[in-house]
């Protein structure tokens, strides 16, 4: 409330915003405390936005506002960044200004307002504090740009923000950009992993820095050396691009196979291990991808059964010499058993294979040792595996047999 001879509340201003009534308004706000100068500001702002006002009243009281945000205290301007933020009639000068101001301003407007542009926002992610970039990262239909430039420069909480904002138009490099800047951290992992629709080439990012985070505590606490916890972690990256890959398809894999080259990781090791796996769509893709040859093509080279056609293929994807002979019997033998349906007969599979590899190679002069130390590693992993697929049938089978006796 004030008064300059005539008693009017704030709150008729949704009505009365007229010339006279801003006149009054100027006047009385010179002297006013801040709180009731806040309040006061308020209701001109829903005035403006709600009252049938002529254009020159709309221009004074716009004029007033204006004046607003020079006011000395914050209470002021936090009322019109309230009344403002979701609108798309707001004046668009005061909007602009308001999204610049010290945060308890600027929150609501950069988190709802429809006026701020995303040049707008990309400064102001640049610009801005950990704050004013989390607001803007939890923006609906927050586009790729803006996404892009939270992923670039923004804090790992801002990032956290845009992970969790499901109307965030995230492209692959933005997902790859947050996984090399803040990928250490659990709680940007967590958050990450447990997207459903989250890129497999991310994913196996995000295990790399995870396998990196646990290799580097391992060493510090004395627990490993650095050259043993390094072959640790190499070995868990790679078993889980591999279980990461069984996951996907068509063109997710194939960007997969390209981070993994990207990054190096496609080696020799890695693409026998998805072979081994039973993993053929990793296997064929890397192939593809390392001979620059159409899928198609690798497909129908792999399925000749004369060995001249997989040895050129080889060749032409840079392979060692030496890993060949692994490469052909581990697909004479794919071959030979064909399609497995169940988890266990596949658990089974992969370790006859690994066995078979393993057999033909310690007799066979070519095998570099490097490869035959791998191929006891499979080995060793491919029999753990299975025990435990055999440990779990027979607790499966003991729950159920009380059932049997019963119903018996």
């Amino acid at each position: 409330m004030y008064d300059s001879g005539i008693t009017v509340s704030f709150y008729r201003l949704r009505r009365l915003a007229g010339t006279m009534i801003v006149r009054q308004f100027i006047s009385w706000i010179r002297t006013a405390p801040a709180g009731e100068r806040a309040e006061a500001t308020r209701a001109l702002a829903r005035a403006w936005l709600i009252s049938d006002l002529s254009a020159d009243d709309r221009a004074a009281a716009e004029g007033a506002l204006l004046m607003q945000l020079d006011d000395a205290s914050p209470l002021v301007r936090q009322a019109m960044a309230e009344v403002f933020a979701r609108s798309t009639e707001a004046p668009a000068a005061i909007v602009q200004a308001l999204s610049l101001d010290q945060p308890s301003v600027a929150l609501p407007v950069l988190e709802f307002s429809p006026l701020l542009i995303d040049a707008d926002l990309v400064d102001i992610i640049a610009t801005g504090n950990c704050e004013m970039q989390c607001a803007i990262a939890r923006r609906n239909n927050l586009p790729a740009s803006v996404c892009a430039a939270i992923a670039e420069v923004g804090t790992a909480a801002a990032a956290l923000e845009l992970i969790e904002n499901a109307y965030a138009e995230l492209a692959p490099f933005s997902w790859d950009r947050i996984v090399e800047r803040h990928g250490h951290l659990a709680a940007i992992r967590e958050s990450m992993l447990v997207l459903e629709d989250l890129p497999a080439a991310t994913r196996v990012a995000l295990v790399a820095k995870l396998s990196d985070t646990l290799a580097q505590f391992a060493v510090a606490r004395n627990w490993l050396s650095a050259d043993r916890a390094a072959r640790v972690a190499s070995e868990a990256r790679e078993r889980s691009t591999v279980n990461i890959a069984a996951g996907s398809n068509g063109d997710d894999v194939r960007g997969l196979v390209r981070h993994l080259r990207a990054s190096g990781q496609l080696t020799a090791g890695l693409i026998l291990r998805a072979l081994l796996s039973g993993n053929q769509e990793l296997f064929n893709a890397a192939l593809a991808e390392l001979a620059d040859l159409p899928p198609a093509r690798v497909a129908a080279l792999l399925h000749d059964r004369g060995g001249a056609s997989l040895q050129a293929l080889l060749i032409r994807a840079g392979l060692p010499e030496s890993t060949f002979a692994a490469f052909r019997v581990a697909l004479e033998v794919s071959h030979e058993t064909g399609f497995v349906d169940t988890v266990g007969g596949a658990a089974r599979l992969r370790r006859r294979m690994v066995e078979r590899v393993l057999t033909h190679c310690a007799t066979d002069r070519k095998a570099a040792e490097p490869l035959l130390i791998l191929l006891r590693r499979f080995a060793t992993e491919s029999a753990r595996e299975e025990a435990r697929m055999f440990c779990d049938e027979l607790m499966a089978e003991e729950a159920i047999a009380p059932h049997d006796l019963i119903a018996a």
